[in-house]
Parts: structure tokens; C-alpha cells; sequence
């Protein structure tokens, strides 16, 4: 009797995902000993008091399992936070929740409110994991393109793709990957404009401490409208340079924060104890996140400088750690097969930004990370400049 040891054939629940460009684009990088300003991680460490600050919460035996929505001082330190930048009070027992990073804070969020057949309108370029997350919930991504060039969001067309199966929006400001952040004009149109739906909003604000020349962050959390249908994401991470840490929140009223608990202590239950510790003990002071925009604004500026001295053509960067330049003037290939070939032949890995399209939408713009080590960005300043 021969026996059937094969694995058994299965239909994909994400078919038309593969390996991301990110991943292709790092590899090439590491292969070519090229700069990687592809990815978007700093190369440089974060403060050595955050490190302590989670070694003693390791050594004071805080290694056993948090309760499921976060340690309560970090709950707390949050709120203040927002209290005191936004202006919201959210109540740290039931509408603050500690998550394992803001990737899974957005798709437990989505899995909470998203039913079978739900239209959920995402703003392309849009972040990779937006679309899969809509998909594995059973709903529905209705893309709605921001504005090309400017990549500010097109409310009339927003407005045409809402219908009665519209469950949700994702916003993300500042945004990734083209660096524009909203405006509170644009806040308040989004709060008019959902003003008379049961459309839900998840903002993701990762880089909510990553804006320059003076901007000021607007924060779904400063405006009551939006408040009230909001989850708000944001990304320990991001903000003090460990993101390797996988740990962020998510910021809603009571009555969604309820089901947006109930899926996440079943995807992931909760999140590292001594972390949560040290970043509530660190969060004590809030000068890392208060001078956090100037700090990387003395990298993008240095990084424009050097791009100056390139034929790349520099778009506005308003917040976020990553620049986009329209590469028209230097090739006539498209963004990906430059992208390519800027690792091979000039030793720089960059990421086309077609591949934060769901068509693969060419307008030959390519993103770099410049949350780099100032002799990073020098190294590859000195490479670029051969274009």
C-alpha cells in the first residue's frame, strides 16, 4: 500500500502577494555592498537610558505576562501624552491599548469592524500592509488616488467613493511614502465630509513626531469629530528609534477600543512586560519625542543639500524620514528597473514608488530613507553624485 506524503494543495487566501520590494530591494543591497536607504529602519542606536530603563524592568522580575491591554503606566503615559499634544482625553483603562507594533494594531482594527463584503477606501501610495489586511478580513479596498505630484488628498474623489457598503477610511499622516502631511483645513474637510456616515477612520500617524519647518502634527485626536470614530495608531518604534522593539498603541473610544480588544487578545493576547516598563518609565520625560522633529530635520536637510548636487529632482518632504525624488531627468527607465540599477551601478538601494500602487502607477518617483548615520547619508551622497 503506498501512502500519499505530499502536502496538500491549497487555495491562497492572499494569491496575488509575493515577496515584497522591500525584501527584494535589501537583498540586492547586501548582495551589492550598495548603501540601503531602501528600507525604512535608522542605522544608528537609540538613546542608552531606554535600554536601561527596560534592563532594570527585566532585573525587577517584570518578566510574566501584562494585563491584555498594556501595563497601566504605560496606558497612562500615553494618555497624557495625547492629553497634552492633542488636546483628548482618552481614559488609559478602556480606550488605551498596547500593541505588538502598528502593523498589527491596523490589522486588528481592521478584523474588528470590517464584516464579509465591507468597502474600505484606502488613498494610494498607501503602505503595503493596508490592502492585505482589508482582503484577509473578507472587505473590500476601494482605492482612491491622491493627488499626483502634490499627493494631497482629493476630497471630491473621496467623497464619490463613499457608498452605504463604505465601513471605514484609512488616513495616514504624515504619510508614508511621500513625506506630505495633512493640513488642518484638510482635517476639517475629512470631519465634514464623514460628518453624517457611520464611516469608521483609522489614522495612521507613525511619524505623528516626524514633521519639519515648523509644522505642527494634526492629529485626528484634536478634532471631536473624528475622535469619536477614530483609531488612533501610533509607533513606539518610529518614534525613538526601535523598531526592531514591534510595539506601538492604538487610542479609541470606549466602545470601539471594546472590539478592537476582543480581536486583539486572540491575534496576539499582549505585548513584551520589560518593554512596556521601560518605555513608560522613559516616557516620564518628553524631550526624545519633543525634539524628535528637529532632529530629523538636520538629516533631511543635510540629505537635500547633497541631492542638490544630483540631476534627481527633489519633491517636498513636510514630515516622515523619507524623501522622494523625481528621477525624469536621469534615465528613462521605469522606477523599479532604475531602482535596480541605481544598487547595481551606483551602490544605492532606493524603492520605486509604483510599489505603493495597487496598478503599479509610474510617474518616476523613487523613495530614500534618511534615517541614517550622517557618515550613511554622506556615503551615499558621494555615490549619487555620480548621476
Amino acid at each position: 500500500m503506498s501512502t500519499d506524503f505530499s502536502t496538500p494543495r491549497l487555495t491562497s487566501t492572499l494569491p496575488r502577494v509575493g515577496t515584497t520590494i522591500f525584501s527584494v530591494m535589501s537583498a540586492l543591497a547586501a548582495e551589492r555592498g550598495a548603501v540601503n536607504l531602501g528600507q525604512g529602519f535608522p542605522d544608528f542606536d537609540c538613546d542608552p537610558r531606554l535600554v536601561d530603563a527596560v534592563t532594570d524592568a527585566m532585573k525587577r522580575g517584570l518578566n510574566q505576562y501584562p494585563p491584555m491591554p498594556g501595563v497601566v503606566a504605560l496606558r497612562e503615559a500615553v494618555a497624557l501624552k495625547i492629553r497634552t499634544l492633542y488636546r483628548h482625553d482618552y481614559h488609559p483603562a478602556s480606550e488605551i491599548t498596547i500593541t505588538a507594533g502598528a502593523t498589527q494594531a491596523i490589522i486588528t482594527a481592521i478584523l474588528a469592524i470590517v464584516h464579509a463584503g465591507d468597502e474600505v477606501i484606502v488613498l494610494d501610495p498607501c503602505y503595503d500592509s493596508y490592502v492585505p489586511n482589508i482582503e484577509l478580513a473578507g472587505g473590500i479596498p476601494v482605492r482612491v488616488p491622491l493627488t499626483p505630484g502634490s499627493f494631497r488628498p482629493d476630497f471630491d474623489r473621496i467623497s464619490a467613493a463613499l457608498t452605504s457598503r463604505t465601513r471605514a477610511i484609512i488616513i495616514n499622516t504624515p504619510h508614508n511614502p511621500t513625506g506630505t502631511v495633512w493640513t488642518d483645513a484638510e482635517m476639517l474637510r475629512l470631519q465634514d465630509l464623514l460628518a453624517h456616515t457611520d464611516v469608521l477612520v483609522i489614522a495612521d500617524e507613525v511619524y505623528e513626531h516626524t514633521v519639519f519647518d515648523g509644522r505642527e502634527h494634526q492629529s485626528v485626536a484634536s478634532f471631536p469629530g473624528l475622535a469619536a470614530r477614530s483609531f488612533v495608531v501610533s509607533s513606539f518604534g518610529k518614534t525613538y528609534h526601535v523598531t526592531g522593539w514591534k510595539i506601538g498603541y492604538v487610542a479609541a473610544p470606549t466602545e470601539l477600543s471594546g472590539e478592537f480588544r476582543k480581536v486583539h487578545q486572540f491575534n496576539v493576547f499582549t505585548v513584551n512586560t520589560p518593554v512596556q516598563y521601560g518605555i513608560a518609565a522613559y516616557m516620564t520625560d518628553p524631550q526624545p519625542y519633543l525634539q524628535l522633529p528637529a532632529f530629523y530635520q538636520r538629516k533631511r536637510n543635510l540629505f537635500r543639500e547633497g541631492l542638490k548636487h544630483t540631476r534627481l529632482k527633489l519633491l517636498p518632504c513636510e514630515g516622515t524620514y523619507f524623501q522622494c525624488v523625481d528621477i525624469s531627468a536621469v534615465t528613462d527607465l521605469g522606477e523599479t528597473e532604475f531602482c535596480k540599477w541605481l544598487t547595481t551601478e551606483i551602490g544605492v538601494a532606493a524603492i520605486p514608488l509604483s510599489a505603493f500602487y495597487a496598478d503599479g502607477f509610474d510617474q518616476g518617483v523613487v523613495r530614500f530613507c534618511f534615517a541614517k548615520k550622517e557618515s550613511t547619508l554622506n556615503e551615499a551622497l558621494d555615490r549619487l553624485t555620480r548621476l
